[in-house]
């Protein structure tokens, strides 16, 4: 059974009650978040399985957009003076099952007040909310989802065993006195017979399998072979022979001689 029930109401904000609850889902896990189109099976009653899905959630996220309190029945009266309301139906269960119940203020939409809502979810204006917007979704989908996971610990161990089945679980490194820059990874696999450098700025090289001398830090390098030579200098001159080749770049008129 669910841990999280997802409460909200179609005419209003049924576009962030999705978002909301597909990330909850990726994190938590599908079948510890509930959200009716998307939990209750083609053929099931409807009004028995929101019942038992919401007395069984430990949490309850109250959707609450512009429109939600003044949605209106099909006669005309306000939808949450209506017995009948499903949005105020699970509220009540939530909240009379002992449910940990978290508005959530979609956009713009101003706190609740109690004096506005019906005696029966009057609770509601009192407790802690969070508040959700598309041009912030991801902060505030990771905030809703840390808080969650802090207030229910069996969410927080749910996420770690999905971390640990995906491959994802997080690298802990203690790193002192660095003086450039580090970068963290989950997982580094490599066959290395080369070597690792730095070359510009903050750009490393990594050279995998190599099949000489490689220079890859400061000074000069020499290298001599038989039938040729090599020759790096730190200062960008370099002299290669193999029939015969001279160059010079360096800070003397960049002279370049060639001999067939």
């Amino acid at each position: 059974m669910p841990d999280i029930f997802v409460n909200y109401r179609t005419s209003d904000e049924d576009t962030a009650a999705t978002v909301i609850e597909r990330e909850l889902s990726r994190r938590f896990g599908t079948e510890r978040v509930f959200r009716a189109s998307k939990s209750i099976k083609i053929g099931r009653s409807f009004p028995q399985e929101l019942l038992i899905a919401v007395r069984r959630s430990s949490a309850l996220i109250a959707v609450v957009g512009p429109g939600w309190a003044d949605a209106r029945t099909a006669d005309g009266r306000r939808a949450l003076d209506d017995p009948e309301d499903w949005t105020r139906r699970e509220i009540i269960e939530a909240f009379e099952s002992g449910a940990r119940v978290v508005p959530v203020l979609v956009g713009s939409t101003t706190r609740l007040d109690r004096r506005l809502l019906p005696p029966e979810i009057a609770e509601l204006a009192d407790c802690q909310y969070r508040r959700y917007s598309n041009r912030d979704a991801e902060s505030c989908l990771r905030r809703l989802g840390d808080d969650l996971a802090e207030a229910i610990p069996r969410l927080a161990e749910a996420e770690r065993q999905i971390a640990r089945a995906t491959g994802m679980a997080q690298t802990h490194n203690e790193i002192g006195r660095v003086n450039g820059s580090v970068v963290q990874a989950g997982d580094y696999r490599h066959d290395q017979s080369g070597g690792i450098g730095n070359v510009g700025r903050d750009v490393g090289t990594f050279i995998n399998n190599a099949s000489g001398p490689v220079h890859t830090g400061n000074g000069t390098q020499h290298n001599t072979i038989r039938n040729g030579g090599v020759e790096f200098h730190g200062d960008g001159s370099n002299y290669v022979e193999r029939g015969t080749v001279n160059n010079d770049f360096g800070g003397r008129g960049g002279r370049e001689d060639r001999r067939p």
